[in-house]
């Protein structure tokens, strides 16, 4: 199970955009996300008629370590880490480390 989840609040821990919030838009590989308006660069590109791509300077997110982000929590309105738990019927649910409070329900 994932500590972190494509449509989950994240908040950025290090970098040039520490302490900003973003939704993760999908997970990329084992250690990268790709979050909402985090980690944008510009980017040069070559038009393609092919595709129908226009070239030109574009603005794009690009992925982002796992490890510089944590899950926002809305009771503490801070970044919090996060665990796993199993509970009586078997399945297994994260739980925010600060208060316990379930993320899954």
């Amino acid at each position: 199970m994932r500590k972190i989840r494509k449509g989950d609040d994240v908040v950025v821990l290090t970098g040039r955009d520490r302490s900003k919030r973003g939704t993760v838009l999908r997970v990329v590989d084992a250690d990268h996300l790709l979050v909402e308006g985090i980690n944008r660069v510009k980017k040069h590109q070559r038009p393609n008629p092919a595709k129908g791509e226009t070239g030109g300077i574009i603005d794009k997110e690009m992925p982002i370590h796992i490890s510089n982000v944590a899950l926002f929590n809305p009771a503490t309105k801070k970044a919090d880490r996060i665990g796993i738990r199993q509970l009586e019927d078997g399945s297994r649910v994260r739980f925010f480390k600060s208060n316990g409070e379930v993320v899954d329900v």
